[in-house]
């Protein structure tokens, strides 16, 4: 069995990365992905490998501890065989020192686009701004950098109005409200004024999965209609109290820019909505508790033309913020 290597950061993965493991995949019987992890980087490895699986699920991926200096081949090629167990008999890089890397294991190196014809990108650029080198980037690796933001609101406030004119105005994917649907399915059940803990546990778990899985096909940025720190205050709203295990769903969610929708705004009942008696103090809240976390927001007021052109300036600043690696 021919048995190869693929070593790097990976920092973040790219498709010139997903090219060169291809290539390697197809000229042995076994390919094994080396990620390198070092205490600096604030891509965590694991998430990483993780991409790396989803890229090119024919190779194996191990992490590894960044340990020794980049110019030490030997050190490498003897730290390599330790952490295989075994000798490759081939490395695939795109770079010269897998000449010296792989002469020292008793190994073949081929080079693959060392030019950078085929995939004219690196993971320093990318580094220095994801947003435009998006189309380089696979769609796991998008989801993690593209802009979030979120708007939230009492009822009636125009939430849903606002989240798909910006998803229009911008191109992009908007991640609907579970909750919403999830209540008018109880509503035709007859089962509205029955509420429990694990429903809304369930409402954010969903939530959450349908923003992260909206965020790869998104146009660098996603308009999320509500998200899980929302839902744990719509829970206390009905069962009168806050829980921890909701509290943690919405835990390390990063979110550019919050929009606050205002209740200057005639209530309409849709025939799901608890009434216009519980708005103001829902809007109240939310407002409380973004301010007391620390997050960041604006409150969308006025005409919806008004609170549209707001909205589109803020998320043109989200946009052109670089997130620095």
């Amino acid at each position: 069995m021919k048995r190869g290597i693929v070593i790097g950061k990976f920092y973040p993965p790219h498709k010139g990365h997903k090219y060169l493991i291809e290539r390697g995949c197809a000229q042995v019987d076994q390919l094994t992905v080396i990620v390198c992890d070092h205490k600096a980087q604030k891509i965590p490895a694991q998430l990483r490998a993780a991409w790396l699986k989803e890229m090119v699920p024919q190779a194996q991926v191990l992490v590894v501890e960044d340990c020794i200096p980049d110019d030490d081949s030997k050190g490498w090629a003897d730290y390599t065989v330790k952490v295989l167990r075994y000798v490759p008999d081939v490395v695939f890089t795109s770079e010269d020192y897998g000449d010296a890397y792989a002469r020292f294991m008793g190994a073949k190196h081929i080079q693959v686009d060392k030019e950078r014809k085929t995939v004219p990108i690196a993971a320093r650029q990318i580094r220095s701004d994801p947003l435009k080198y998006w189309d380089y980037l696979e769609p796991c690796v998008r989801g993690y950098f593209a802009k979030r933001v979120c708007v939230l609101g009492a009822e009636s406030s125009g939430t849903t109005t606002m989240v798909q004119a910006l998803a229009e105005h911008f191109k992009t994917s908007w991640v609907p409200e579970f909750g919403h649907e999830y209540s008018i399915a109880k509503i035709q059940a007859s089962d509205y004024e029955k509420w429990d803990t694990e429903e809304f546990i369930f409402i954010a778990r969903r939530q959450n999965s349908l923003e992260d899985l909206l965020a790869r096909e998104c146009n660098k940025i996603l308009i999320c209609d509500t998200d899980s720190f929302a839902t744990s205050f719509w829970h206390e709203r009905y069962m009168g109290f806050i829980s921890p295990e909701l509290e943690a769903l919405s835990r390390g969610r990063y979110y550019d820019m919050y929009f606050l929708t205002d209740v200057n705004i005639p209530f309409v009942q849709d025939g799901t909505r608890d009434g216009e008696h519980i708005r103001h103090s829902m809007h109240e809240r939310f407002k409380e508790e973004l301010t007391k976390r620390n997050k960041r927001f604006i409150l969308l007021s006025g005409s919806n033309e008004a609170r549209m052109k707001q909205a589109i300036k803020i998320c043109n600043q989200a946009l052109s913020e670089i997130r620095l690696l």
